[in-house]
């Protein structure tokens, strides 16, 4: 039981340690996947390269479980950094749980996708505010609200800065410090209702999680860190 209890001061004083000074705290240490737990749907999705997550070879998802293995967040800030590669897909998931398999179904997904098919690019609040990319005779999908744009606010094979924000019912995406989502879930939001398939759309509490799409998608991830907004 001491030792136990030795291990797990340890784990929330390297937490603790890894805060600076401006409250904002690191989540991925660019050496292996402590604090993280992937469901292994398809194994080996999750390595770490060069101080880089590398996501790639299928469907799987990686949760961020932290120190203790019940990592919750409410309002927070979260920033990292991604880069995708040609035809990839990805996504970064809030107020989600660990799940075994398939598509989380409780929290949002921020879209990751430059060049992938799915119109529905980097930035987008997936399936709920959609920032739009139609490729020629493309047919409009639906559900959510669409922000037509040209091409994705992200590039293939540059990295570029996500930045995640939820403040009580204001969810706010920025891509390269360029705002593309400034949502309000509305009152009495009922996504069961609104939305096609996803009815654990809803702001509640709980984690993260990075999505391995198909296994012909590779990301890149590094320098993720959150700022817990009392």
């Amino acid at each position: 039981m001491l030792k136990q209890l030795t291990l797990t001061a340890l784990a929330a004083l390297a937490f603790t340690s890894a805060q600076a000074e401006d409250g904002w705290t690191s989540l991925f240490n660019g050496k292996d996947l402590t604090g993280w737990k992937s469901n292994e749907e398809v194994p080996g999705v999750f390595t770490v390269e060069n101080g880089e997550l590398k996501v790639s070879g299928g469907r799987a998802h990686l949760f961020y479980m932290g120190p203790n293995g019940d990592a919750k967040f409410q309002n927070f800030e979260l920033k990292l950094k991604i880069k995708t590669t040609p035809g990839s897909n990805s996504g970064v998931y809030f107020h989600t749980q660990y799940q075994d398999k398939g598509w989380p179904d409780k929290g949002y997904e921020c879209q990751v996708n430059s060049t992938h098919t799915d119109p529905k690019k980097t930035g987008s609040l997936y399936g709920v505010v959609n920032i739009l990319a139609l490729a020629e005779g493309q047919k409009e999908p639906e559900g959510g609200k669409h922000i037509k744009v040209a091409a994705a606010p992200s590039t293939d094979g540059e990295w570029f800065d996500y930045l995640i924000k939820v403040e009580g019912k204001h969810i706010t995406l920025s891509v390269n410090g360029k705002v593309t989502v400034d949502y309000t879930e509305p009152e009495g939001w009922d996504p069961a209702k609104e939305l096609k398939n996803m009815p654990g759309r809803k702001l509640t509490e709980g984690t993260f999680a990075i999505q391995g799409h198909d296994p012909k998608s590779t990301t890149y991830y590094k320098d993720i860190s959150v700022k817990v907004i009392p």
